[in-house]
Formats: structure tokens, sequence, C-alpha cells
């Protein structure tokens, strides 16, 4: 036998590093195991609301160092709320164009950039990153729904109880340790603030295994929707409108709260650490209603039953702030919170249940959320303006019980047995 040439055994001695397609096929089963896409769920929901949530402990302390008016103040936290709305309208289309996956990686990308920006020391800055965070969000609160009802459609209303928990639960970490961050850097809010750039840096890199299995996927579509589908717009279907004002109602109720409730608290006689205790647990209590709303949501085959018990709750706390806001200032922000949570997650829920697909869910989730968010950012906007006209709450207060009326009448239509 022909003994072969000494530089053929060098070669034959040298691992083959190539990756074969068995192996290749095998590290993407790994990673796209359910628990890996889980994870990055999570952990992207964790960032949803925190950005936004962090703001308002401080929104005194920013408007004191910029010397804002109550109005100009309220701007802080309308614009994210905005782009949220406006953010919406493209993400859709981005999701065709690139797929869901890259698409949700890059939003968790500019999320962190717009944190960072938005401490920068100027208030074209504090402005500028608020518009990109809301647009990162805007990307992360359309897309999911949708990416929900395409990978787990037998599980979708639990899957929804999950990411809607960990949205809550990132709100509650960032609303409870805004102040106490703050105090540790020395008295910085811009520290605090800048913080959770750093959640949302976790989140991205938990995101990128989904982005490399979706590049090379080849049997299963990773884009969000097709350019077209059968059957007429959802922006002609009046149970997407009914659904969509319901979204649009929630999340008036909600934002005006997330800006505005610590405020409320401290013009009324409580200290500051103190409101902001209650604000956290406001949030904190939400997790309640957001994990167990769209679980009941899911058993039911109409939720007409849910849509009185958030609408009631929420409209109690409100009354609540109104005569008494700070002898029972904890039970008020019990009931709404556990109101919130439930509208929040009854809202995403019924997007997910009353479309028949994912393609629909995806083109509802688009068209709930941009409206749902444009009107909400006038929400904070709308209250600041009233509270400076005034000279008090009482009337932005009475404002919001009738969100709350025409909330329970809207959400009673959109929670009939059908879909869009």
């Amino acid at each position: 036998m022909p003994r072969p040439a000494p530089d053929q055994l060098l070669v034959d001695a040298e691992p083959d590093l190539r990756p074969t397609p068995s192996g290749v096929a095998a590290r993407r089963a790994l990673l796209a195991h359910p628990v890996v896409l889980l994870v990055g769920i999570v952990l992207a929901s964790l960032n949803m609301r925190a950005a936004l949530a962090s703001m308002s402990p401080l929104v005194s302390e920013v408007s004191a160092h910029f010397g804002l008016s109550s109005t100009a103040s309220s701007l802080v936290t309308s614009v994210p709320v905005l782009f949220l709305g406006l953010g919406g309208i493209i993400a859709p289309g981005l999701a065709r164009r690139f797929g869901t996956e890259l698409v949700l990686f890059c939003a968790l990308v500019l999320l962190g950039i717009g944190i960072v920006v938005r401490v920068l020391p100027s208030v074209v800055a504090l402005y500028g990153g608020g518009l990109l965070a809301g647009t990162a969000i805007a990307l992360l609160n359309v897309l999911m729904p949708g990416l929900i009802k395409r990978d787990f459609p037998d599980r979708a209303a639990a899957m929804t109880s999950v990411y809607t928990g960990a949205m809550i639960a990132g709100a509650t970490l960032a609303a409870a340790t805004s102040v106490p961050l703050e105090k540790a850097f020395g008295g910085s809010w811009q520290a605090s603030l800048a913080t959770w750039s750093l959640l949302a840096g976790v989140a991205a890199l938990a995101w990128l295994p989904q982005v490399v299995i979706a590049r090379g996927r080849t049997g299963h579509e990773t884009k969000a929707v097709p350019a077209g589908g059968s059957g007429k717009s959802v922006w002609r279907s009046a149970l997407a409108w009914q659904v969509t004002l319901f979204m649009a109602l929630q999340s008036l109720w909600t934002y005006v709260l997330i800006a505005w409730l610590p405020t409320i608290l401290t013009d009324h006689g409580m200290s500051r650490s103190t409101a902001g205790v209650v604000f956290a647990f406001n949030t904190f209590v939400q997790l309640a209603g957001a994990f167990a709303v769209p679980l009941l949501a899911g058993r039911m085959s109409s939720q007409r039953l849910l849509v009185v018990m958030v609408t009631v709750l929420v409209g109690g706390g409100y009354a609540g702030l109104l005569v008494a806001p700070v002898a029972y200032a904890w039970l008020w922000a019990a009931l709404i919170g556990v109101g919130q949570g439930g509208g929040i997650g009854l809202a995403l829920t019924l997007i997910v249940l009353r479309a028949g697909d994912a393609h629909t869910a995806a083109r509802l989730s688009g068209m709930s959320q941009t409206v749902g968010y444009l009107v909400a950012a006038a929400g904070p906007f709308a209250a600041g303006a009233l509270y400076q006209a005034t000279h008090g709450w009482t009337v932005p207060i009475t404002a919001m019980l009738g969100v709350c009326s025409i909330a329970l009448l809207v959400g009673l239509a959109a929670a009939r047995r059908s879909t869009v």
C-alpha cells in the first residue's frame, strides 16, 4: 500500500472545522427551542414599559432641571406615547421586509440608544430620546401579538398572559427603583434613567439566537405577514374599530396615571418618596390583572364580564382619587392597578381572539395600537393642560371617569364572540 505524502498526513491530521449540515441543523434546533424563544419574549416584554415608568417618579426633578411648565412637563411622558402610535404604522411593513425577529432585535437596540439620548444635557435630547424610545417600544408592541399567534397558536391566551405580566413586571421594577437609584447615584436623575439601557441591551443579546435562526430557516416563514391578504381591510371592519377603541381608551387611562399619579398625591400633601412607593405598588398589583385576565378570557366565548370588571375597578379607583386621594391612596392604587393590568391584558387578548389567523392578528395589532397610542398620547398632555388651567385635579379626574364609561360601552361590543 503506498504511503501518503508528508503534506497529506498534515492535512489529514487537521480536524475539519467546517460545520456539517447535520451540525448546523442541530445548532439551529437548539437555538430555536421554545424555551429560548420564551426567554427572548420575556426579556423583550420587560422593556416595553420600563423606559416609560422610570420617568414618572422623576418628572418633577427633570422639569425643575430644565425649567419646564406643567404642560411642557406632560410632553416628557406624552412624546414617547405619541410615537408608540406613529411607530406602529411602520411596524408591519418593516416586518414584511426584514422579518419579525430582526425588527424586534433592532427595536431593542434602538430603545437602548433612545434611553441614553434622553439623559443628555439638552431639552431637545430629552424629547428626542423619548421619540426614539417610543418608536422602539411601538415596534415591540405591534409585532409581539402576531409573533405569539404565529409561534404559539394553541397557547395564544396563555402566552399573552406571560408577556403582559413581564411587561408589567418591568414597569413595576422601574417605578420602584427610579428614586432609590437616583439617591444611589448621588442625586443624579440622569444616571437613574440611563440604567434602563442595560436592560434593553441584555434583551437584545437574548434575542440574537432567534435572528440567527430566522435567517437560516427555510421551511418556516418568519416574516410577520405577507404583503397582501384575503378579505376586506381591517380598517373597514366595525369589530376591528371596537377592539381598537377599547385599546385606545384603556391606554388613555393608564398613561394619565403613569404620567401624573405621583404628582396628584404630592399635590395633596404626600411626600415624594411615599408617592413613588404608592406608584410602584400601583404598577405591581397590575400583575394580578395582567396574568389572570388573559387566561380567563381565553376560556370564555364572550369576554363581556371581564370588560365590566376592569372598567369598574379603574373607574372606582379614579373616583377615590377625586374624593380622598391621600387617606385611601393604597386602596385606590390597588383598584386601579388590577383594572389597569386587566385592561391591557384584555385588550391584547382581544386582538388575538378576534383575529382568525396570524396575518389578521398582525394587521389588527398594528391598527389598534397605532390608533390606541395616538389617542393615549393626548391623555397626559390634556390632563396637564386641564390641571394648569383649573389649578387642580378635579376636572382632569372627572374627565377620566368619562373615559371609563365610554370604554365600558366600546368594550362590551368588542368582547362579543366574532372574528375580524
